[in-house]
Formats: structure tokens, C-alpha cells, sequence
């Protein structure tokens, strides 16, 4: 029974951050959920006190998988620290399904969505945005080491990295124009290799 349980509130997680990246957490209502889930109004609550713990939940199940994903590329994955990073960096300009990419990104999407409607929202947003910007630290600490990255300061590089980024995803949502991610990647080679 427990498995069904899990699996029923992952379905419901499922169909919501998919509603969710699309349309915004405030334009889909429950009913919209519940609908596409197909699941009783009485499963949700069972799940969920509320809307905005859904929301809370939503985002923790997000960055629990996404940071997996990064953890596999810029930790554990090969080559340099350099070449670590402009692989993650560069599947941002990736517009497609995948989870990677500056379309399906939670943080670019409900940032200024929700911040300022739930504090439990906006803290697990900044949690998951500083477990990315520490995963991205420890991949420049590695490009330092080997000798692939010249920067001094790990973590406000990659602070300000991720900032760019995240910049330039919201850019290129109102822009439509991919150059804005290619440039943000020109840039952030030139950031992790400065000419002295």
C-alpha cells in the first residue's frame, strides 16, 4: 500500500511540474491537476495540506532529481573542470523536453512568480539555487586544480555564473532569440579563463 501511495503523490508531482513550467504555478489551478492526474480531489488533500504545500513539495521533488543530474556532469562526469562545466552550461541551449535547459527550469520560471506570495516556496527555491551554485564551486575547484580554470574565488564565481545564467534564461524567454544563451556561453568561458 505504501508503494501506491508513493506512487500516486509522485504522479500527482509529475503532472504538476509539467502544468507548472509551462503555464506558471499561479495560472493552474487544482482542478486543472486533479483533472490531468486524474485523481480525487480527496487524493490531493490525503497528499497536500494545501496548494502552496504542493507548490513546496513540487520544487524539493524538482531539485532532488535535478541535482542528481548535475551532480553527474559537473562532479562526476569527465574531462576537466573546464570542460565539465561548459557541458552543463551548454545544454541550457538545449530547447527541448529535457530537464536541463532554460524552458524547463523551475527556478527561472517561479522565481519571481512566487517569492513574494510563499516564504516556504522562496526558501526552497533559494535552497535548491544555492545546491546548484555550490555544485557548480566544487566542479571550478577542480578546474583550479587541474589547471583548466583560472579564476581565484570558486564560489563567487560560480554565483556569478549561475546569475547569467539565470539572466539570461529570462532574456531569452522574452526574447525568443537563442544568440542571448549562446552569448551567456561565450561569456562564461571567457569568465572561467580570463586573460591577465
Amino acid at each position: 500500500m505504501k508503494t501506491k501511495t508513493n506512487d500516486t503523490r509522485q504522479h500527482i508531482l509529475d503532472i504538476g511540474y509539467q502544468l507548472v513550467v509551462t503555464k506558471g504555478f499561479t495560472n493552474v489551478g487544482l482542478s486543472e491537476i486533479l483533472k490531468t492526474a486524474a485523481v480525487p480531489k480527496g487524493s490531493f488533500y490525503h497528499y497536500f495540506k494545501s496548494k502552496e504545500q504542493f507548490g513546496e513539495a513540487l520544487i524539493q521533488h524538482y531539485f532532488e532529481q535535478y541535482l542528481e543530474h548535475v551532480n553527474a556532469i559537473l562532479v562526476k562526469g569527465t574531462g576537466t573542470g573546464f570542460d565539465r562545466l561548459t557541458d552543463y552550461f551548454s545544454r541550457w541551449l538545449i530547447i527541448d523536453n529535457g530537464i536541463c535547459n532554460a524552458n524547463k527550469c523551475v527556478v527561472v520560471k517561479l522565481s519571481a512568480e512566487v517569492s513574494d506570495l510563499s516564504e516556504p516556496m522562496r526558501e526552497a527555491l533559494k535552497n535548491g539555487a544555492y545546491s546548484i551554485v555550490n555544485l557548480i564551486a566544487l566542479c571550478i575547484d577542480d578546474g583550479i586544480k587541474d589547471g583548466s580554470i583560472t579564476v581565484k574565488d570558486s564560489q563567487l564565481a560560480a554565483q556569478t555564473l549561475y546569475q547569467l545564467w539565470l539572466g539570461a534564461s529570462l532574456f531569452y524567454k522574452i526574447s525568443q532569440d537563442l544568440n542571448v544563451l549562446q552569448q551567456a556561453l561565450v561569456t562564461t568561458k571567457a569568465q572561467l579563463r580570463p586573460v591577465l
